[in-house]
């Protein structure tokens, strides 16, 4: 008889341990399959959130001053972030495409001229000889010089071609981001009641601690990296449109790319400068290059400005965040990237010094005030 108990009992064990594992087996399947269909989207949507993390105080006080029309209130905001990404776009592509038709065009008419150099550009360090030599052989004789280089030329114009449709790519996906932004910043109380749900699943009692967080290191990061990233290309670009520097969004794009890595702007103005020095006149070369400096020195004064407060992210988790974005997922990955790995690494730091007896973060002492919490 106890025999048999134990045998109904066994099978019934292995009965249901069968079920569980089909279960648990068919729910892996569904998140992995969830996750191979989400995956192309997951930057965008990612970034879409950070933004609308970052522009949700924003939102919360236009909406007051609309008289509580928020789907108003996002509206204008995400038309607003539109207009300043596709304008600057469109000047940058239509300007690249037209100057590149331009200089075809010369070029087979066999009216494409170029001006002689300076004795200035000898001076240039490591390549200037070389550079002198060149350019002038094109002013002399530039259909000589396009047919020595042709095969130069066009390997460069094949990158040209590429660099410029990842470019557009990278717009694109920015364009989507600002309007899932815009669509997430209408249920901003949902979202952050979910997110606290979420990660008291995950994290127990200190979850809605964790979040608020996260909410703050967002918005932190967004003013003291990108922010700062956004103001010095900007001024950047107004310099070097002034000036009239060749491809100057160009430079000012790598100007971002730079301060995003927390590496100094004058590395791209640097040759800037040079170029001023070699073919404007001495005046605007020193007002250029005074300039310039202001520029890369300014992220000294505007990181205490807007680096948000009780947040201190290491330099190097900015890099390896940006550079590792950047490589994963390309232009847009560079943004999400410092983003996410400061983050992660605040909510590390959170963890590892949590005060056990308490529940509270022992780095803040208190949690972290949020105005606006989405």
């Amino acid at each position: 008889m106890e025999t048999n108990v134990v045998e109904n009992e066994g099978g019934r064990f292995l009965q249901l341990s069968v079920e569980a594992a089909i279960r648990i087996g068919m729910l892996a399947l569904i998140f992995i399959w969830s996750l191979s269909i989400i995956r192309p989207f997951t930057q965008i949507v990612l970034w879409g959130i950070i933004l609308a993390v970052a522009l949700y105080p924003l939102y919360l006080g236009l909406a007051q001053r609309l008289g509580g029309r928020r789907k108003t209130a996002a509206v204008l905001i995400t038309l607003v972030a539109l207009a300043v990404l596709l304008v600057p776009s469109w000047r940058f592509f239509s300007r690249t495409i037209g100057e590149a038709r331009e200089v075809a065009e010369k070029a087979e008419a066999g009216t494409l001229q170029v001006p002689p150099p300076t004795e200035k550009v000898r001076e240039w360090p490591l390549i200037g000889e070389r550079a002198y030599g060149l350019w002038s052989e094109a002013s002399r004789n530039i259909a000589a010089t396009i047919e020595r280089l042709r095969p130069e030329m066009a390997s460069f114009g094949k990158w040209a071609l590429r660099a410029l449709a990842g470019i557009a790519g990278t717009v694109l996906q920015f364009l989507v981001s600002i309007i899932i932004a815009g669509v997430l910043l209408t249920s901003g109380e949902k979202s952050r009641a979910f997110s606290v749900k979420f990660a008291s699943r995950l994290a127990g009692p200190q979850g809605e601690e964790f979040v608020r967080l996260a909410v703050a290191t967002v918005r932190s990061v967004f003013k003291g990296v990108l922010g700062i990233a956004v103001i010095q290309s900007a001024l950047a670009a107004v310099g070097m449109l002034v000036l009239g520097v060749p491809g100057a969004m160009i430079w000012a794009l790598l100007v971002m790319i730079c301060t995003i890595i927390q590496l100094p702007a004058i590395l791209v103005l640097g040759p800037v400068m040079v170029w001023a020095f070699a073919t404007q006149s001495t005046t605007a070369a020193i007002i250029f290059t005074v300039y310039g400096l202001l520029v890369s020195a300014s992220d000294g004064v505007l990181k205490p400005l807007l680096l948000g407060r009780g947040v201190d992210v290491p330099m190097l988790v900015i890099l390896l965040g940006a550079i590792g974005g950047m490589v994963m997922s390309g232009i847009i990955g560079l943004f999400v990237g410092a983003v996410v790995l400061a983050v992660a690494y605040q909510l590390m730091m959170a963890w590892v010094e949590q005060d056990a007896d308490l529940g509270m973060f022992s780095t803040a002492g208190a949690p972290v005030p949020v105005e606006g919490d989405a």
